[in-house]
């Protein structure tokens, strides 16, 4: 399997291991390699997936028009209240 280079490629090639694994029409040792590489491929999505989380930041406007940064998790926070 090559390197997968983003998280695009790798879900669209995750989504094609799912289908021929549906199907059912795969010998055992085909199914485990395609299973081997699905779960590589799922653990790399993840990963991107948890880096964009922590990159994310919302600007939020405070009272004298001035921008704070702050994280993702803090906007959630506030809106619960």
């Amino acid at each position: 399997m090559s390197k997968t280079k983003d998280f695009e490629t790798a879900l669209q090639r995750l989504e094609e291991i799912v289908k021929k694994m549906e199907s059912g029409d795969l010998p055992l040792a085909s199914a485990l390699e395609l299973f081997e590489e699905g779960v590589t491929l799922s653990r790399f999505c993840h990963s991107k997936l948890d880096e964009a989380e922590r990159k994310v930041e919302i600007l939020v406007k405070k009272g004298d028009g001035s921008l704070e940064r702050l994280p993702f998790e803090a906007e959630e926070t506030k809106e619960g209240n």
